[in-house]
């Protein structure tokens, strides 16, 4: 039932690093703009980075130079590299394809 499977989260220091991935079925990795989206406890989801299928790329304003999106065609993987992380990067992450396809989410836990 859940057509992208995400892969990375976990426990870090704050100034540390994570790197997420997200694996979509070539039908929808090829035709969809693939994005990562977080959630805290209490809070709206919203949109991390997101990225077209030609590399376009698009940050939210509180992780821009810290993250990078990027997609590896062959893999119909997208991954999320975080790096200086906060505590407030503190949610569970989510891989979005097109809106129409999301993941189950990977817990992403920064610790000051």
């Amino acid at each position: 039932q859940v057509q992208l499977v995400e892969s990375g989260g976990g426990l870090v220091q704050a100034g540390g690093s994570l790197r997420l991935s997200c694996v979509a079925p070539r039908s929808i990795f090829s035709l969809s703009i693939m994005g990562w989206y977080r959630q805290a406890p209490g809070k709206q989801r919203e949109l991390v980075a997101a990225i077209t299928s030609t590399g376009t790329t698009n940050y939210a304003d509180s992780v821009k130079g810290r993250f990078t999106i990027s997609r590896d065609n062959a893999k119909n993987t997208v991954y999320l590299q975080m790096n200086s992380l906060k505590p407030e990067d503190t949610a569970v992450y989510y891989c979005n394809a097109g809106t129409i396809a999301w993941g189950q989410g990977t817990q992403v836990t920064v610790s000051s």
